[in-house]
């Protein structure tokens, strides 16, 4: 005595449909969740070891403060001094950082006017300490 019927020799047809259903709904869930790269943020390059140290005199520190001036040798200066201050001196080079408060737009426009001037500006992030 047979308690289960045999299987059909026929193969039984795959439906493809449900396929294709979770396919979709996995790649609009990977769309949604996948972070583009953000464009409020400025991609800086800051690889400054091919620099040589053989004059072994240090670049100045200039750091942008939150209003917009720029600190060089202990006095605060407005942009436009800053450039002309920095030309008069025959400074080529200088290591650029910002305050914490600082904007963005006060970074980027130091960072042109400096470029504009024909002065290469080394930026590195700093550290968080907390």
């Amino acid at each position: 005595m047979q308690l289960v019927e045999p299987r059909p020799s026929r193969p039984m047809p795959i439906r493809i449909t449900p396929l294709i259903d979770v396919v979709f709904i996995l790649l609009v869930f990977f769309m949604l969740t996948t972070r583009l790269l953000p464009v409020d943020y400025l991609e800086l390059g800051n690889n400054t070891d091919s620099r040589g140290m053989s004059t072994g005199e240090p670049l100045p520190e200039l750091v942008v403060a939150a209003d917009g001036s720029v600190r060089w040798q202990g006095e605060d200066y407005p942009l436009e001094e800053l450039v002309s201050a920095l030309t008069a001196a025959g400074i080529g080079e200088a290591n650029l950082s910002t305050a914490p408060d600082t904007a963005l737009a006060d970074f980027t426009q130091t960072l042109s006017a400096l470029d504009g001037a024909g002065i290469e500006a080394h930026w590195q992030r700093s550290r968080n300490d907390s």
